[in-house]
């Protein structure tokens, strides 16, 4: 059985405090992290999370003075208290879209957010959502990933929204970075914090390929192949469900629905491939 979560101090200007809203699709609660230079006052919130006062009360705690909040992606379990708590703490809100954001601009790709010497480097890594950014705090060589990679099991690509395309570029942008040596730890937005950053982005390009060619072979059984798939066969009303009852005959049917919107975007990648 899996260790339990509970967030904390994780290198020397990183702090997770996690959020009470545990499920299937959060793991152990969202990860609100609060990235601050040692010794400084002010800091950064990066997914205040919900809408919780006991959850935010700890985060006002632990962050002290605030000057921005960052956002990794538009999911309501991370943005539900965005603005509540920027108005409480007296900044603006910052995300990559400006649908999003408050009071503060937008984020841009390769943009150092420099708060009392704390320097995070914005990313731009599509794929889980279209507005995914990581952050790269890299004195800590430590890269928060928001949803993009979780602390446990591989993170969910559900169509429209997730892109298979995108999503494989930004693990070879995250993976370059440790190949450069600028990154040995990836902080997730939800579970534990994982030390082995080139192993983890590994086994997700591993996995992700072999769900694929699961996919490719249920399409056999079927009687199709990715090259009759037209371009816009995410939107079909029959097959991505019978896909589902090939590739996950062994689940259980109540998490079939869910598949079903994993293998639409599988199959719109395949059909472009």
């Amino acid at each position: 059985m899996a260790e339990a979560w509970t967030g904390g101090e994780h290198g020397d200007r990183g702090r997770c405090v996690l959020a009470p809203n545990p499920g299937i699709m959060t793991l152990d609660g969202t990860n609100t992290w609060v990235l601050r230079e040692p010794g400084a006052e002010r800091s950064i919130v990066v997914d205040p999370g919900p809408l919780d006062d006991a959850h935010l009360d700890g985060v006002a705690e632990a962050a002290g003075q605030v000057d921005h909040v960052l956002l990794t992606h538009h999911h309501l379990d991370h943005t539900e208290a965005a603005r509540d708590f920027a108005e409480r703490m007296g900044c603006g809100v910052r995300a990559l879209d400006p649908e999003l954001c408050w009071r503060a601009e937008p984020v841009t790709d390769g943009e150092v957010v420099d708060v009392a010497g704390l320097r995070a480097e914005v990313l731009t890594t599509p794929g889980h959502t279209a507005d995914s950014i990581s952050l790269l705090v890299a004195d800590d060589r430590a890269l928060l990933t928001g949803d993009m990679v979780l602390g446990r099991g591989t993170t969910v690509i559900a169509h429209p929204d997730g892109d298979l395309r995108p999503y494989f570029a930004s693990i070879a942008r995250m993976r370059a970075l440790v190949s450069e040596g600028r990154v040995d730890t990836l902080w997730p937005a939800h579970g534990p914090v994982l030390p082995d950053a080139a192993g983890v982005l590994d086994y997700y390009v591993v996995h992700r390929r072999e769900r694929l060619a699961q996919v490719e072979s249920a399409l056999t059984r079927l009687g199709r192949s990715p090259a009759d798939l037209p371009p816009d066969v995410a939107e079909d009303d029959t097959l991505p469900r019978q896909v589902v009852e090939v590739v996950y005959q062994d689940v259980d049917e109540s998490l079939w629905g869910a598949a079903e919107w994993s293998v639409r975007a599988q199959l719109a990648y395949l059909a472009t491939r």
